[in-house]
């Protein structure tokens, strides 16, 4: 076992409003030729067209694929590169959420190392090139994709979320500009938000997290807990937008190097096989989770719980950890997070397909990385807990 750690962040990360100011030198030093990588909300809502304004700005030649949806797919990861190979791009701008980021991600390794993405799983096949240079700007506050060395891909042949991690995903330079989070309606600023809550609380009580990722988590969790309602309820406040844009990077950093646990390593077969946004998915688990595994961190829970209450001086390791719990249930009770009943995921289909969720969330290896490492029928369980939740009670809750 190493008695070293290792961290990486992208060379370089430029954050704070007005940040994307930035964008037009940074693409002009890596490149002559840009693939921007978004999709059509992005483009309606303006983000794209102000990209490709800096890019003439700067007189950089561009070309767009726009068709990046919800959840990537190793389809999209194809269309896009074709074209990057076509247009003989030699830099990448991937602008909108988690899911153009990936995209983004996947291709410029691809571009360079050839072969299916999928092939990259597991450290299966290397990746001995070097990727086209990647400028990453988010768009919303929570996957934290943009300073990360993982790439989530839905392999569409075996409805499987293919999490891949390498140096070779993560980006050359992340642009974080909060502004351009204020567009995100609330329901996306909840899941995202979540999302990135879930990143620094899995980062910090995960089995390889360090004293680097453990500071970074916990200011992200203080930021989120005490950003993320105002966020979510007065989009227009810059304050909360901007500290959260901050927290998502915090978090991103966090997990990209301490990893993951089971949050995320069920969350992956809930989104290939029924299709919930990324975010979603881990707020639907996050609480449940954090109940299973909460007597095999109780230490780290606490530490969390002192963030969340610092007046709570008095109440004992326990307590607090408990008090934690019960303020991320809150928290997504608040932000109107659906269990999946609620969602409209049919049961019976759901009942179906667990073992197999179950399996395949084993082995994407997340799940090993968490406090307490749960068996195959743990998680089956954890599942069918989960699918009627309520996260309204102060303690785990399966409704009938």
């Amino acid at each position: 076992m190493k008695s070293y750690s290792e961290f990486s962040i992208p060379s370089s990360v430029f954050y704070g409003q007005n940040s994307l100011s930035e964008l037009g030198e940074q693409v002009r030093t890596l490149g002559k030729k840009v693939l921007l990588i978004s999709d059509r909300i992005i483009e309606k809502i303006g983000h794209v067209k102000t990209c490709q304004n800096i890019f003439k700005e700067v007189d950089v030649a561009y070309t767009s694929y726009l068709d990046v949806n919800m959840e990537p797919t190793d389809l999209h990861v194809s269309e896009a590169l074709q074209l990057c190979l076509d247009e003989q791009c030699d830099v990448i701008v991937a602008i909108g959420g988690g899911s153009c980021i990936d995209a983004a991600k996947a291709v410029a390794v691809l571009a360079t190392n050839g072969g299916y993405i999928g092939d990259y799983m597991g450290g299966k096949t290397p990746i001995p090139e070097q990727p086209i240079p990647m400028i990453a700007i988010p768009t919303t506050a929570g996957t934290g994709s943009e300073v990360t060395n993982v790439t989530v891909i839905t392999n569409t042949r075996e409805d499987i979320k293919m999490m891949i991690k390498h140096p070779a995903f993560l980006p050359k330079v992340a642009i974080v500009d909060p502004l351009l989070t204020t567009t995100s309606p609330p329901s996306v600023t909840a899941a995202t938000g979540v999302d990135a809550l879930c990143h620094a609380i899995e980062a910090y009580i995960s089995r390889r997290s360090q004293p680097l990722t453990d500071t970074l988590a916990l200011s992200a969790i203080e930021a989120i807990i005490n950003n993320l309602r105002t966020a979510y309820e007065n989009g227009e406040n810059a304050d909360a937008r901007e500290k959260m844009a901050t927290a998502s990077m915090q978090a991103g950093i966090s997990f990209s190097n301490a990893s993951v646990t089971l949050v995320h390593g069920m969350s992956r077969p809930i989104g290939a096989l029924f299709h919930v946004p990324h975010g979603v998915s881990n707020a639907m688990l996050l609480p449940a989770v954090l109940e299973f595994t909460k007597e095999s961190a109780i230490e780290k829970l606490a530490t969390i719980g002192r963030i969340i209450s610092p007046e709570s001086t008095s109440l004992s390791n326990t307590e607090l950890a408990d008090l934690t719990i019960k303020e991320v249930k809150q928290l997504c009770c608040d932000l109107s997070i659906p269990n999946l009943k609620t969602w409209g995921i049919d049961e019976q289909k759901f009942e179906q397909v667990t073992e197999k969720m179950a399996t395949d969330a084993i082995a994407s290896g997340s799940p090993a990385n968490n406090p307490k490492v749960p068996t195959k029928q743990e998680i089956i369980d954890l599942y069918k807990t989960c699918f009627k939740y309520d996260f309204s009670g102060n303690t785990s809750t399966l409704t009938s």
